[in-house]
Formats: C-alpha cells, sequence, structure tokens
C-alpha cells in the first residue's frame, strides 16, 4: 500500500499528518520507491548550486549547464543569515535575492529543492546562523529551547510564505518539489538525549504544518517522524535503507569532492569513482540522487565558516569555482544519467533481484509488469577486471566499476570507462602590473574607537563579528636595572589564544605571528622579546578566520586571546599581564575609515611611487584598472602575498591566505577503492589558494577600483588578473567501447550493427584546436596532460586529427584502424589517446 493509502486509515488519529497526505490537490508524493510528481514515479537527478556563491549573471548559465548534465531538480540551502542580518530586518537582493534563483530555476524548466534548514552547516560562517542569534536571552541552539524554536520557527515561516506568495511549490505550478527541515541533526540528537528527540519531532511537526504541498526531508536523521522522509549524506549511500518502508531511498549529499581549508591540500574525486557510487546507489533501489556540490562557487566577503575554510568552495564539482565544465567529469556524469534514465520505466516499477555472478561481482536486475528491463552488472574487486556471465552472454568488467544494461543486453555505459572528453585549464595573466598606492594601518588607536576593560575578553562577544580583527593593547613597565639590558636573556612573553590566529607586536614593531589550522585552531605565541627600559606597549591583533559551523552548541565556542598572557625571565620572575588593564579596538583604523570602499578610499591620503610600501605588515594597497575584453571567467593571482582580504570596486572577494602552504598526501591516486576525503589531494607544499575569483558582473569597463589589506608583507607588483580557459582537451577510448549513441542509434532502427565509438574533442566557445600535442593509437598509458606511447603505437595516429581537427572548434574521429595506418597489434585492445590544444 503507498503511504497515501496507509496514512488516510488513520486521519481521525494523526489528523495534521494526514492532511498532507490525503490533499487531493496535492502534485507531490511518494511511495517505496520514488517521488511522485503529478502522478509519476521519477528517477530524480539534482544538483546542489548555492545562489549566494555565485552572482545572478552567472546562475541562469549554471542552470542551463546543470539541465544540460542531466540534472532534473537544483538544490540549495538558504542562508538565514544573509537574508536577516539583523532581528526582523531582512535582505533578499543581489546574490542572496532567493526568489529569483527559484524562478530561474523554474525558467529551465527544472524542479527545485528547498534546504530551509535553517541550519545548514554547508562550511559556511556559523553555520547559516545569524550571529545576533547567539545573544538571545536564554537561547541554547538546536535542541528543545523556546528563544531558539521561536526565531527558527518565525524564519522558517518567512521562507514558506514567500514562496507561497510567488506561488513556487509545485502545488501551486512551482518548480519546488520538496523542502527539507534541519539538517544532519541526527549525531547531534544522540548527545542531546531527550531534549534532542523532543527538537526533532517539533521541527517535522512545525514544518509540515505549514502546509507546502511537496514532502519535507530530514538528512542523516533515522528517526524522522512520518511524513518526513530521512535521507543520506555521504560518499557512498548504498548501504542506507529509509526508516519506514512506504519512504523512498533519497540521496541528498552525494560528495563530489571535498572543500579546501587554509593550510590543508586541495582535495579531487576521480569521476570514475563518483560515477560508481551513483550507479551502486541506483542498483540499490536509490531513486533520488543530488551532488553535493555540483557547483561549489565562492565563499565571498567573509561567509567562509570553518574556521580556517579558504574561499574557493570548488568543491571539485562538475562545475568549476568559476562556472566552467569540469571535464571529465560533467561529461562522465552526463553520459550516467543518460544512461540511468534509459532504465527509469523498470527502476521504478519494482525492488531489483540481485544475482550473485562471483565473490565480488553482482547483477542487480529490475523488471516491470510492460516487460520493460534493466541490469547492473558490478565488479567490487578493486585490482582486477572480471569477466562474468549474465543473461547467457559474457560481459568484461573493469575493477570497481558498474556496467548499465538498460535492455538486460547491451551495455551503455560503464562507471570506469570515459567516454567523455578530458580538458586541462590555464590561467592565462591579462593585465599588466598594476601601479599601487599604499596605506600604513599603524598599531596605535583612534582613542574614539577604544574601549579599556581589566582582563582578557573574548573576541566574538567583543566583536559581534563585525570584522574579523580585535586589537588587544596593554603596558609593561621594565625597570632599568632588568637583567636583558645589560646583555642577558631577552624576557620571553606568552600568549594563548583561543584561535585562529595573531600577530604580536611591541612598540609598534612586529615580533611575530602564529596560526592555527582546521583541526587545532588554538594557538599559543611564546617568543623573546626586547622590552626597553620604560613604558613599553604590547599591541597583539587576534584574527577570526570564519566562525565555528559545526558542532554541538557551537554558539558557545570562544576565539581570541583569552590568556594567560606571561611574561617570564625578568628579574622578578614570571610577571602576569591577564589581568591588568587593557584597551581595545573592534577592527582595523583602515576598516573605519572605509579605505575598501569607493567613498572611503577616494578621500584618504595614500602614498605612491617610490615610498609605496612593500613587504609591510598592516598595509593597504589600492590601484584602478580596466576590465579585460572578453567574457573569460577572472581570477587574481596573489601568490606573492601572504595574509589578509580584498575588494574589488567596494565588494568582498573574500580572505586571501597563500603564505599559508598546503600540508597533506599528494601521492598518485587511483580511482578504484573506497574513496575518503583525504586519498586524492593536489597542491602540496604549494599554496592552499592562489587564484581568487573576480565576478565580471562587478566590474565597470574601465576604473575599477581594487584595495587589499595586507596583514604580514607581500610583493603587490606580483598580483595579476588572469583569465580562466580552456588549455587543451583530451579523448581517451577504447575502440569497441560501448556508447550510448550507439545503442540509441540502433534502438530506433537506424542501425542494425555495432558502430565503433568516436573521440570527441570540443574547445570552449571562441576557441580553436591549434594543434595536436599528443595522438596514439594502440597502448598509450597516463592520462590527459601526461600521455606518453605504449608499446603498441600505430605511425599514423596524428594524421586523422591534423587532417579533420586542424582551425576547427570541434571534431570528431572514429577509432578505427584504417584511420591511424593500420592495426599496430593484432589481437590485442587498443585503444586512442589524443590531447589537442585550443587557443
Amino acid at each position: 500500500m503507498s503511504l497515501k493509502g496507509v496514512m488516510c486509515n488513520v486521519v481521525l488519529v494523526v489528523v495534521l499528518l494526514s492532511t498532507w497526505v490525503c490533499l487531493s490537490s496535492a502534485s507531490v508524493t511518494y511511495d517505496h520507491k520514488a517521488i511522485v510528481v503529478n502522478g509519476q514515479r521519477r528517477i530524480l537527478i539534482s544538483g546542489s548550486i548555492h545562489y549566494p556563491r555565485s552572482t545572478p549573471e552567472m546562475w541562469p548559465d549554471l542552470i542551463q549547464k546543470a539541465k544540460d548534465g542531466g540534472l532534473d531538480v537544483i538544490q540549495t540551502y538558504v542562508f538565514w543569515n544573509g537574508h536577516e542580518p539583523q532581528p526582523g530586518k531582512y535582505y533578499f537582493e543581489d546574490r542572496y535575492d532567493l526568489v529569483k534563483f527559484i524562478k530561474l530555476v523554474k525558467q529551465a524548466g527544472m524542479y527545485a529543492h528547498l534546504r530551509i534548514g535553517p541550519y545548514a552547516c554547508a562550511e559556511w560562517n556559523f553555520g547559516g546562523f545569524p550571529v545576533w542569534l547567539k545573544y538571545v536571552p536564554g537561547i541554547s541552539f538546536r535542541t528543545d529551547n523556546g528563544p531558539f524554536k521561536s526565531a527558527m520557527q518565525k524564519f522558517t515561516t518567512k521562507i514558506v510564505n514567500m514562496m507561497k506568495a510567488e506561488r513556487l511549490y509545485e502545488s501551486q505550478g512551482g518548480p519546488i518539489i520538496m523542502s527539507q527541515i534541519e539538517n544532519e541533526y541526527g549525531p547531534l540528537e544522540r548527545e542531546f538525549g531527550a531534549p534532542g528527540k523532543a527538537y526533532t519531532k517539533w521541527a517535522a511537526e512545525m514544518a509540515v504544518g505549514l502546509g507546502t504541498g511537496v514532502p519535507w526531508v530530514m538528512c542523516k536523521q533515522d528517526d524522522a517522524p512520518d511524513p518526513v522522509i530521512n535521507a543520506c549524506n555521504g560518499f557512498y549511500c548504498d548501504y542506507f535503507s529509509p526508516n519506514k518502508a512506504y519512504k523512498p531511498k533519497m540521496w541528498t549529499e552525494a560528495w563530489t569532492g571535498w572543500f579546501t581549508n587554509f593550510g590543508g591540500a586541495v582535495p579531487y574525486r576521480p569521476a570514475e569513482d563518483l560515477a560508481f557510487s551513483i550507479a551502486r546507489f541506483i542498483q540499490k533501489g536509490g531513486s533520488f540522487v543530488n551532488y553535493y556540490m555540483y557547483h561549489g562557487g565562492t565563499n565571498f566577503g567573509r561567509t567562509a565558516g570553518g574556521p580556517f575554510i579558504a574561499t574557493s568552495y570548488d568543491y571539485d564539482a562538475p562545475l568549476d569555482e568559476y562556472g566552467l565544465l569540469r571535464q571529465p567529469k560533467w561529461g562522465h556524469l552526463k553520459d550516467l544519467h543518460r544512461a540511468i534514465k534509459l532504465c527509469e520505466t523498470a527502476l521504478v516499477s519494482g525492488d531489483p533481484t540481485r544475482i550473485v555472478l562471483g565473490s565480488y561481482h553482482e547483477a542487480n536486475v529490475f523488471r516491470s509488469k510492460s516487460g520493460a528491463c534493466a541490469a547492473f552488472l558490478a565488479n567490487y574487486d578493486k585490482n582486477s577486471f572480471a569477466k562474468v556471465a549474465f543473461n547467457n552472454m559474457h560481459y568484461n568488467l573493469p575493477p570497481w566499476s558498474i556496467s548499465i544494461l538498460p535492455d538486460c543486453k547491451n551495455t551503455v555505459y560503464n562507471t570506469a570507462r570515459l567516454g567523455a572528453q578530458s580538458a586541462q585549464m590555464k590561467m592565462t595573466p591579462v593585465s599588466r602590473t598594476f601601479s599601487w598606492q599604499s596605506y600604513n594601518d599603524e598599531t596605535t588607536s583612534y582613542e574614539d574607537r577604544t574601549f579599556t576593560a581589566v582582563g582578557l575578553l573574548e573576541q566574538i562577544n567583543t566583536t559581534r563579528d563585525v570584522s574579523d580583527y580585535l586589537w588587544y593593547n596593554t603596558d609593561v613597565k621594565i625597570n632599568y636595572n632588568e637583567r636583558h639590558l645589560r646583555g642577558g636573556k631577552w624576557p620571553v612573553l606568552t600568549v594563548f589564544s583561543a584561535g585562529h590566529a595573531l600577530h604580536v607586536f611591541i612598540n609598534g614593531q612586529l615580533t611575530g605571528s602564529v596560526y592555527g589550522n582546521i583541526d587545532s585552531p588554538k594557538v599559543t605565541f611564546s617568543r623573546s622579546v626586547y622590552l626597553r627600559a620604560g613604558v613599553n606597549k604590547i599591541s597583539i591583533l587576534s584574527i577570526a578566520v570564519g566562525l565555528p559551523n559545526v558542532g554541538t552548541h557551537f554558539e558557545r565556542w570562544n576565539a581570541g586571546v583569552l590568556g594567560p598572557v606571561t611574561l617570564n625571565g625578568l628579574n622578578e620572575g614570571r610577571r602576569d599581564l591577564t589581568w591588568q588593564k587593557w584597551s581595545y579596538q573592534v577592527g582595523l583604523n583602515g576598516e573605519a575609515l572605509g579605505l575598501h570602499s569607493l567613498t572611503g578610499s577616494s578621500t584618504t591620503e595614500w602614498s605612491e611611487g617610490s615610498v609605496v610600501a612593500q613587504k609591510q605588515p598592516l598595509t593597504w594597497y589600492k590601484t584602478t584598472f580596466n576590465a579585460p575584453v572578453g567574457n573569460h571567467p577572472l581570477a587574481l593571482d596573489m601568490n606573492t602575498m601572504s595574509k589578509g582580504q580584498v575588494w574589488i570596486n567596494g565588494q568582498s572577494i573574500g580572505r586571501y591566505w597563500p603564505a599559508y602552504k598546503a600540508s597533506g598526501t599528494c601521492s598518485q591516486c587511483s580511482y578504484a577503492g573506497w574513496f575518503n576525503e583525504k586519498k586524492c589531494q593536489s597542491n602540496c607544499g604549494e599554496a592552499s589558494q592562489r587564484w581568487y575569483h573576480v565576478p565580471r558582473s562587478w566590474l565597470k569597463p574601465t576604473g575599477n577600483l581594487l584595495v587589499l589589506f595586507e596583514e604580514l608583507g607581500g610583493n603587490p607588483y606580483g598580483i595579476t588578473l588572469a583569465k580562466r580557459e580552456v588549455a587543451s582537451v583530451c579523448a581517451d577510448i577504447y575502440e569497441w567501447q560501448p556508447t550510448l549513441m550507439n545503442y540509441e542509434m540502433q534502438h530506433s532502427g537506424k542501425v542494425n550493427k555495432p558502430l565503433r565509438p568516436k573521440a570527441h574533442l570540443t574547445c570552449a566557445p571562441g576557441q580553436k584546436i591549434s594543434s595536436v600535442k599528443f595522438a596514439s593509437f594502440g597502448t598509450p598509458l597516463g592520462s590527459c596532460g601526461s600521455f606518453q606511447e605504449g608499446s603498441c603505437h600505430a605511425h599514423k595516429s596524428y594524421d586523422a586529427f591534423e587532417r579533420y581537427c586542424i582551425g576547427q572548434n570541434a571534431c570528431s574521429v572514429i577509432v578505427a584502424p584504417e584511420l591511424f595506418g593500420g592495426d599496430p597489434c593484432p589481437n590485442v585492445m587498443k585503444k586512442l589517446s589524443v590531447e589537442v590544444i585550443c587557443s
């Protein structure tokens, strides 16, 4: 029996829940097999695109590329702190124009999944909560707490009513087919115990009571109350089962990669393994998959949480940070989605039958009453190929792969066989050296912006997160008879901080810096310091690198210098400075002057020419430049700078920190075998993030203002503006590799026998293929960008590509021996590897 039937039988007992399920006007329901849209079960492929992590001008292109990639649904969080920066004062403009974003999804003919939360996590500052929420009297986050539930319900209702007013739910003819309340709460519920369980029940009932006419979801919530659907998040979710037999098997976050943190190597996930995980989920009865992220984008401004989350939120997603196709991931997943859709009739008709084909091999077969049949053949061995017998035929399966047979006979797709082209990207400078001016942000504070207190103050409570920066200043009097003034050892200043970074100045001179990392944000400064006779000024600039976004009661976590602060090695021994008088200043002098803004920058006297400061701490820089021609995505190369923030025309690009070199393990990575966020990494020993996205829509044709604040000291003359573009494209395809096009042509009656595959090569719009870097038909080795000839090589491998591809934006070449001078090694399985340069 469907959920609709079950719930209608108990309508007198559970009126609220049955109202949602039994509404005859509801256009989105569900059963054991799938989400049901307008009476039709659907296998739905979704992708996360977070509207504030790109610009409104980028949205249509991102959504269209997602649709072109075979997606049905766009999923996004709703970011409370962006929409309600102050209690009762709402903001839904520019990058936070949620209604516009959802309407663009509808305009593209796609569905939307709205994750209201309103807790997001998402490596977003404070997990998406506004900082003012922390100061509501009596509040305790995400538990059975009256003040929190009241604020949460108010904001959730605000969003739902806004969507209703714009008629954006599917029940109203809009694109929203699902909503989410809370987010990954299950692990916290277990820690909170009874109050957590009560909160879960309240949140579900509150959401359902809003009457959206579409299902609600709770991810990582095994006890999600009916009718809310519980869903899985992770690198793999084939093992997952919903908590009731009449709920569909849903995967709300299929992680396409992982986030980058300052100081960490850059994670990436091979396309073959990601495709394997999706196919495995579908073959185990899954019906809804969402890629997290499909486009990750950029943590503009101070939106990155963590702490230590980088400004780039690229996430190794199918659409890269700049909105360009990441190949082969985008294309390989597009082919996967087409293959799954060919199976849809069988997939939504019943549960799969599992057939054991070997120790690490199995088939999962789906059949419909109408006779449709689809099969998934799996090889779970991560080392060895397998030849399996199925349906009176034999199939060769690469290691750690799944083949899809939409008719239970013909393979149209294998997760380990990349039919899509690959691409190498490059950053090409488009600007000459900038002409800079500088402004020194002195360690001395403005008296009208300082206040004093006895003892050390916690940073977040003091700044209310209006700035990353908080100055701690105090005076230390040194007697003339101290030993270090007569050639003895200098005293040692020790500062204990709750995080995340700090710079210590003695009498206006930078003495040293320390910073933590994502796993250990607390820091300790301990260094010998020279203190002169008389009064010395100790100034500590404490820096927050994003507020926490996850954890039990993260609203109570601290930052800043909490002490103790001590001097050791004086004549008196140890002097504790913790409880003496300290003066404080929230933010930098330059921030108060608005140096990053168009008006503040123009009303301040800057140094220029030969007196421009270089490699000096606490320095502001500004320059102007004209927008480069074309429409390529742009980025600033900040590799010669250390740490700070950067603005374009008053809008914050975000934090930069190229001085923090990436640590990790960047050895060669195989797609085969279980994946985790540390398995495949790059950038070891280099900057965690070197390039910083500059949205085209933020630029004027001429006179663009670029301002940056450098904390430690760097060389601004090494900064360049670059465009991101395709450098080369590759194909790597076996001579008889099954293709979707082959299958579709045979089933349409256009051909009656298998066709040889084609190598398809396409440069970016506006580019042409200028040369052939590599081509080999035989047994070539390596991957795109590093191909090498193998022991078997056709001597005319280059000829066809030079004939058909040079000067073209795109070309196709059949993988046939006669085009490459004949078969170089009969009875050997051959493939074609080719790389062409785009310019």
